[in-house]
């Protein structure tokens, strides 16, 4: 270790004290390694600052010192955006010891915390005061909100109450230069000029670290309504959601879709999963309504998909009479990804398409994928409610480095080239980190991605937030 780093070390535990810092190599490990283990990356030392003041002058070390910081969360990531590299040369800053929720105000329908709360331990902040956080997502007992905001994070209820953006009223952010933007205001109309809050969310922390956010609350739900449904293709589905969201407006909450070759993988390789329905559907929908109060939700969905098995729409629905059997049916859809991890590699693709181009999208890439010579099986599931596919390509456990470079090239020009001709997007809701940081480049109009390098530049001239991820 040479003397830079040992005194940069020294004056780091001057400001976070031994509990703050991880220097131990085993202790290090669980921050170096992304959750898919994708990416491996090493640092001398992990910081682990207590609060923002802590935060602003470890930042404000590295500005002086230009250490590049990793900043990191629940390091829960799809796409390598807190991984470091492996150059020895950054500092990991996790957030994990930030983790209070600061205040709820349930007259405003707000709760401001620290970044480092596990989204978890917010919904249930929220469920105290008798409110309601809307994120949900599979990685919800051990992401943190700052990481959701990094990312700009959807999940399954973005069809009601919108993504991490539309989730947050304020921010507060340790800027590249250790100073801290206060933006922690819980105001639903702010028109006083350009909107940073914006900027730093998805940002991945290229332009600071996120330290704090103001997050809405709603109206408790205390009803809910869930039924599965198969279909023999994606277009009936769509109709279903255009039928389904007509009848039940903002009670549709979630609108979920797996193909039959997602919920077999599920089935094989997640424990205590069975068969919703008694014979297996090409496509299948899982949906659920919700609202403060009971008004009916189970005779609205069963009076919409009784319509819709009478016009041959869906082929099969199953009606959650309890929380258990709902409960069973989302474990279904959360299942997915600890199923492909466990069952081959996987080319992920993670897109957003006007939800009238799905069907034709998903048609013309299971035709272009079949036309490949290589050994694949397409696992397409998602968000259906809001245009997010998660459109993913799963080749043989044995396949060596170089056949999973070569599939991921050949995957990711087909997939991201018929998404750019539908007007979609290449990154929905994970990030684009370094899974798809050159991808970026090749869709990105250049006056765009011009526009992103005059930002970041402007607020990290020393190039220290997070290098190598997003631009």
């Amino acid at each position: 270790m040479s003397d830079n780093t040992q005194d940069l070390i020294a004056q780091l535990r001057a400001i976070v004290g031994d509990a703050g810092l991880v220097t131990d190599a085993d202790a290090q490990a669980p921050y170096l390694k992304d959750w898919l283990g994708k990416w491996q990356g090493r640092v001398t030392v992990v910081v682990r600052p207590a609060d923002t003041a802590q935060t602003a002058e470890v930042v404000r070390l590295c500005h002086i010192t230009h250490t590049p910081i990793v900043a990191q969360g629940g390091n829960t990531g799809m796409s390598g955006g807190g991984t470091p590299d492996d150059s020895g040369a950054q500092v990991i800053l996790s957030t994990t010891r930030m983790n209070r929720i600061r205040e709820v105000d349930p007259l405003n329908n707000t709760m401001t915390v620290d970044a480092g709360v596990i989204l978890a331990n917010a919904q249930q902040a929220a469920r105290e005061a008798d409110r309601y956080f809307p994120l949900s997502l599979g990685a919800e007992g051990s992401c943190t909100v700052g990481g959701n905001l990094a990312t700009n994070a959807g999940g399954i209820a973005v069809l009601r109450f919108g993504n991490m953006r539309e989730l947050a009223l304020g921010l507060e952010v340790v800027l590249p230069d250790g100073r801290i933007w206060n933006g922690l205001r819980g105001l639903r109309k702010d028109n006083t000029g350009y909107d940073l809050r914006d900027l730093f969310i998805g940002s991945e922390g290229t332009l600071g670290v996120i330290t704090g956010a103001v997050l809405k609350l709603f109206a408790q739900p205390h009803a809910r309504a869930t039924a599965w449904v198969g279909a023999d293709t994606l277009e009936q589905l769509v109709e279903l959601l255009a039928r389904t969201r007509a009848r039940c407006g903002e009670r549709l909450v979630a609108f979920e879709m797996m193909s039959a070759a997602s919920l077999a993988l599920v089935l094989q390789h997640v424990a205590d999963t069975r068969a919703p329905l008694a014979q297996p559907a090409a496509f299948n929908a899982l949906i659920e309504l919700a609202d403060t109060e009971d008004g009916g939700l189970q005779a609205m969905l069963e009076d919409v998909l009784g319509q819709a098995l009478e016009d041959g729409l869906v082929n099969d629905a199953m009606f959650c009479a309890s929380q258990a059997q709902s409960a069973a049916l989302w474990k279904l859809r959360e299942g997915i990804s600890q199923a492909q991890v466990r069952a081959g590699k996987v080319v992920k693709h993670d897109i957003a398409l006007p939800i009238s181009s799905l069907a034709a999208f998903t048609q013309a890439a299971d035709a272009a994928i079949a036309g490949e010579d290589i050994p694949a099986e397409i696992i397409n599931f998602g968000h259906l409610g809001d245009g997010n596919l998660h459109f993913n390509v799963m080749i043989p456990l044995s396949s060596t480095y170089e056949e999973v470079k070569h599939a991921t090239a050949v995957f990711n020009r087909l997939v991201h080239d018929m998404v750019a001709r539908m007007n979609g997007s290449i990154s929905a809701e994970h990030g684009v980190g370094q899974l798809r940081r050159d991808e970026l480049r090749h869709y990105k109009q250049p006056l765009e991605m011009e526009l992103m390098l005059r930002i970041k530049q402007a607020f990290d001239p020393n190039l220290i937030m997070n290098p190598g991820k997003l631009l």
